[in-house]
């Protein structure tokens, strides 16, 4: 692995764990700043706000900047608003380095898939592409307290405070930053920033839609039921809350092998086929869940399964839209990735919202199912896509990642 991309990985990690660690510290923070826990929430709701709106535009913004200055820039934005949410002295300052932290999340990672393609030789883009978002990957795992689960910024804020996990954050950042000044090389190179009327015709171009659209799918009927995979552990199950952590670690690790996996599909047999049957392969999980959640060991093997899908498709779907970027809006490919980036977050809080409503009014155990369905529209959709590749008359190997979107980002 070049070190330029073990550099990528940490950034990754740190940035998914600031994310995602907020969320089991909404009740110490209402409490302490004296806010109702809805308002308390909107830290959550503005960070993916702030992500969805730095990712497509910050990046056709930052179009001149040369890469590696601002992929530096970047982790000085996160570390800074990291360190302004651990001094944050009101709710207002803590909403403000929240928004400031989104808009560095969305823009890495729209260039970073570039960066990453642009390490290795174009036949292992996937592979780059999953290796950098094991970070995100494994940052979901210890940041996201699911039910009765502790991950590790939990742990963090319940025993030294909900600013420490910050200020820990913080420290994330600097090591990223660090890395990527040593390691990640000067002379990445770009293509010319694309003019506003070629940013604005990526949501013009209806194969874009379809994969921002296939991602949103995939990602928010995963969602429906991972949101409240802890609940279902201990409550149908029967694990207790410690045994809960343990499974959960489990499904880390299956997450993280499962995301090399599935880069590896997408570069030996291409993006669509990998998506495929990754999709396939996530709907049968969660469809099973539903009837093994009710006996412990067929429980834990069936969350091991789902963690080897759940992110399996990150490599297959972020290769897939520079591909079609590459061939429909050549000048604004970054901004595509953004925009996909956007879809990601969009399917996660949609699905999170979803689950929420299932729960409420049909009951905990109709997540999984309903889940699944809902996996099943984006199979559908990529189906439809690969349909779409085969009438094209010059089409690119969607094994390889277009030279271009390689050498010249």
């Amino acid at each position: 692995m070049p070190l330029a991309l073990l550099a990528l990985t940490i950034s990754a990690y740190a940035i998914g764990t600031t994310e995602f660690v907020i969320v089991g510290l909404l009740p110490v923070i209402a409490a302490d700043l004296g806010v109702s826990l809805p308002s308390a929430g909107l830290l959550v709701s503005l960070y993916a706000l702030g992500v969805a709106i730095g990712a497509p535009v910050l990046t056709a913004l930052t179009g001149r900047v040369p890469r590696k200055i601002l992929l530096l820039s970047l982790m000085v934005l996160f570390t800074a608003g990291n360190l302004l949410a651990w001094q944050a002295p009101g709710y207002t300052s803590l909403v403000t380095a929240r928004i400031l932290t989104g808009l560095a999340h969305g823009v890495f990672f729209s260039i970073g898939t570039t960066i990453a393609t642009s390490l290795v030789p174009r036949e292992k883009a996937a592979s780059a592409i999953a290796i950098m978002f094991t970070g995100l990957t494994v940052a979901l795992v210890t940041g996201v307290p699911l039910g009765t689960g502790v991950p590790l910024g939990t742990v963090i804020g319940q025993h030294f405070g909900w600013r420490e996990t910050f200020l820990a954050v913080s420290a994330l950042g600097l090591v990223a930053f660090i890395g990527s000044l040593v390691f990640v090389p000067s002379g990445i190179q770009h293509s010319a920033p694309a003019s506003l009327v070629q940013q604005v015709r990526v949501l013009a171009q209806p194969r874009l839609l379809l994969v921002y659209a296939t991602t949103a799918l995939g990602y928010g009927g995963s969602f429906i039921a991972f949101t409240y995979l802890a609940p279902i552990l201990q409550d149908v199950s029967g694990f207790s809350a410690g045994t809960v952590s343990l499974v959960l670690l489990v499904y880390g690790v299956s997450v993280a092998v499962g995301n090399i996996w599935g880069g590896k599909l997408a570069d030996r047999h291409g993006a669509i086929r990998a998506l495929q049957v990754v999709f396939l392969g996530l709907a049968a999980v969660l469809f099973v869940l539903t009837f093994t959640a009710h006996n412990p060991w067929l429980a834990v093997a069936t969350v091991l399964l789902w963690g080897a899908v759940a992110f399996g498709n990150v490599p297959g779907l972020q290769v897939y839209v520079v591909q079609q970027a590459e061939r429909v809006t050549p000048q604004a490919v970054d901004v595509a990735a953004g925009l996909n980036i956007a879809a990601f977050n969009l399917g996660i809080a949609g699905g999170a919202l979803a689950g929420g409503a299932i729960v409420e009014h049909l009951g905990l155990m109709h997540t999984p199912w309903i889940g699944a369905i809902v996996v099943l529209g984006a199979l559908g959709l990529t189906t439809f896509m690969g349909r779409l590749d085969r009438k094209l008359p010059a089409t690119v190997p969607s094994s390889a990642l277009p030279r271009r979107a390689v050498s010249a980002h």
